[in-house]
């Protein structure tokens, strides 16, 4: 088993800056990609971004609508990954969610590919 805990959500004003935290333990030699993902009230959760974790140089992918904005990377030695997130929007108001999985399948967006996630970490972004 692998456990994610994410930390540093909050409320922020458009334009603004915030950094989530996530921090595995347990059986952490079994992950080879660890994502971020989102959901908002009434919606279904979607991609925002991904690594691979010790596998395959440090690939990373990015959702179109946080491109340029986002940044996802991590900290192998600390079992951490991180997500900064600049330039907010109102429209990246959700429940953010931390995501590890083993499969080293290309497709690092498909939520059903993920075996453990986080509790999430609330993020709003007022106007």
């Amino acid at each position: 088993q692998v456990q994610l805990v994410e930390s540093g959500g909050g409320l922020v004003q458009a334009g603004g800056s915030l950094r989530l935290s996530c921090a595995a333990s347990g059986r952490t030699f079994s992950i080879n990609v660890m994502g971020w993902f989102r959901q908002a009230p009434g919606k279904e959760r979607e991609f925002v971004a991904a690594a691979t974790w010790r596998w395959n140089g440090g690939i990373t992918d990015y959702a179109d609508s946080v491109k340029g904005r986002f940044t996802i990377s991590r900290d192998n030695a600390k079992n951490m990954v991180y997500l900064q997130m600049n330039s907010l929007k109102p429209e990246d108001t959700a429940v953010y969610y931390c995501a590890a999985r083993g499969s080293t399948a290309p497709r690092f967006a498909a939520v059903a590919s993920y075996d453990y996630w986080g509790q999430g970490t609330q993020v709003t972004v007022s106007s």
